[in-house]
Formats: structure tokens, C-alpha cells, sequence
């Protein structure tokens, strides 16, 4: 089995983590791919001077170009400036930027100019806006934007706290009134190249429901989940694995001269089964 993505999970850490500099450095949950470190919902407002000062701390100890992808969620754009001032802020990857929407990325476009990654999260009322994600994603489309958006995250807690709701125990989230929404963000934003990660699974003694959710995180074409704990990352990682079936079928389309053929009792289309083909070899290839 091969992994779809490398960093297919995340775990979120907050800031004021007492073993921030351990997780940081790799000492602890060595095997992460990707940590973010959050300084908006998992931080009180009156916790936040320290967070800033945590972050700020860790950072001149941190080893660049480290294996483990490193990212700050930030508050707002006054604690992005805050964290600027480091000199040593070249060694986080990128930035998780809260609550993004048309009229506010521009607040964030220091970031794109100093050439830092960024994953902007949809979870205002605009997500419920039709023409509100169409404008972002015009934005977006544009340089130096779309060269620095590495992904879209859904804040899916965000968005049912704006309808007054949470999740309900035994449900996935797309058995809510988020499913749909999901869909439309999809259709809005995928077939013009962007990914989009999925919401976390706020239950950390429910597997059969986590596994039920990251499998229509898949079949939506999600990539990637963010962990709000280690124990979900190994199952959240099995999720997201190639099997040698796919990668053989990718392979043999991609090796075809012919427009259509079976293979394993499928039609292979190479029209429109390329795009899958390839993203599957090139994942492969970057492992």
C-alpha cells in the first residue's frame, strides 16, 4: 500500500502545548508529516500574549528545512504581523489563514509576497453564499495567489456553530446539513485545481464513525484531514493509502495508446481518467 498524500494528516497543537518545542523540534510525534500551530480557536483570548511568545521562543530553535511540515494557524492578521517581525519566521512553512473571504484575504497578501504557503479555511456565513465563493475563488485564480494556495481547509465546527448546531454522536459530518455545502464547495474550487481539506472529527472514541467519514472525505475528493489528537492520525493515514490495484490501473493507462479499453472488468478512458492517473503516479513518485 502506498500513501496518497504525504501529509494526508495534520495535528493541530496549540500554542501554549507545555512540550511545544519538543513537538516542534521532532522530539515528540516524530512520525507527523505535518503540525499546525494554532494560535485562533485552540487559544483563549487572554492566553494569546503567551501563545505569541511560545511561538516566538521556539522559533530561533527550530531546524530549517526540517522533514516535518511545519505551519502556524493564526488569529487574524495582527498576529501574522506580530510573528513577522521574527527573523526566524523563514523556518515555518506556511500559514493557515482563519476565516477567509473575499473581502478580508487581502489582509493576508504579505504572506504571498514573501513567499510563504498559505491555506486559507472557509467558515463564515459566505460559505453559504453561492456568488460570495465565487468571488474568492476569482481572486484566488489570479497571481501570486494561486502559485501560493497549497490547499482550502472547510472549518466544518465553524460552520455549524453559525447555525446554532454541533455535531451529533454516530453521524459523519455528511450526514448533516454540511454535506451538501461540501458538494457545492467541490464543484466550486476543484475542477479549477485547487484541493480542499476536510473538517476535523471531533469524537476521539468513535473510529467506526472517523473511518466512515474519512472514506466520504475521499469519494468527494477531499485531500488530506487535520487530527485534533495522535490517535487519530494512524487511522486517518491507513485511510489515504493507494492500493497496488489503483496504482497498477494508473500505470496501464497512462502506458496505453488506446482511447478506451477494459481493464479489471472497468472501462479506462484515458480522456478523462488522466487527470486521476497522474495525480496517482506523481504521488507515488514524491514518496
Amino acid at each position: 500500500m502506498l500513501r496518497l498524500h504525504q501529509q494526508c494528516a495534520s495535528l493541530y497543537v496549540p500554542a501554549t502545548h507545555k512540550n511545544l518545542l519538543d513537538i516542534a523540534a521532532g522530539k515528540r510525534l516524530a512520525q507527523l508529516s505535518s503540525l499546525i500551530f494554532c494560535t485562533e480557536d485552540a487559544v483563549s483570548e487572554a492566553d494569546l500574549p503567551h501563545a505569541l511568545q511560545c511561538l516566538i521562543e521556539v522559533l530561533p530553535l527550530l531546524e530549517p528545512h526540517a522533514k516535518q511540515q511545519r505551519l502556524i494557524r493564526v488569529r487574524n492578521a495582527e498576529v501574522m504581523h506580530a510573528l513577522l517581525q521574527s527573523p526566524h519566521i523563514q523556518k515555518i512553512d506556511g500559514f493557515v489563514l482563519p476565516k477567509i473571504t473575499a473581502s478580508n484575504i487581502f489582509e493576508y497578501e504579505v504572506l504571498v509576497q514573501r513567499g510563504f504557503a498559505i491555506m486559507p479555511t472557509l467558515e463564515t456565513a459566505e460559505v453559504f453564499i453561492e456568488r460570495d465563493m465565487l468571488a474568492l475563488r476569482d481572486i484566488l485564480l489570479q497571481e501570486p495567489w494561486r502559485s501560493a494556495v497549497a490547499s482550502l481547509r472547510i472549518g466544518g465546527n465553524d460552520l455549524l456553530g453559525l447555525l446554532g448546531m454541533r455535531r451529533e454522536a454516530g453521524y459523519t459530518l455528511y450526514d448533516s446539513v454540511l454535506g451538501t455545502h461540501i458538494d457545492r464547495l467541490v464543484g466550486i474550487f476543484k475542477p479549477h485545481g485547487f484541493e480542499l481539506s476536510a473538517p476535523v472529527f471531533e469524537f476521539l472514541n468513535d473510529a467506526d464513525n472517523l473511518r466512515r467519514e474519512v472514506k466520504q472525505d475521499l469519494l468527494h475528493g477531499l485531500t488530506g484531514k487535520t487530527a485534533i489528537h495522535p490517535d487519530q492520525i494512524p487511522l486517518i493515514e491507513s485511510m489515504y493509502q493507494v492500493s497496488e490495484q489503483d496504482l497498477l490501473m494508473a500505470q496501464t493507462l497512462m502506458a496505453s495508446d488506446k482511447a478506451v479499453f477494459q481493464y479489471e472488468q472497468r472501462m479506462q478512458e484515458y480522456s478523462t481518467h488522466y487527470k486521476w492517473a497522474n495525480k496517482i503516479l506523481k504521488t507515488v513518485e514524491s514518496l
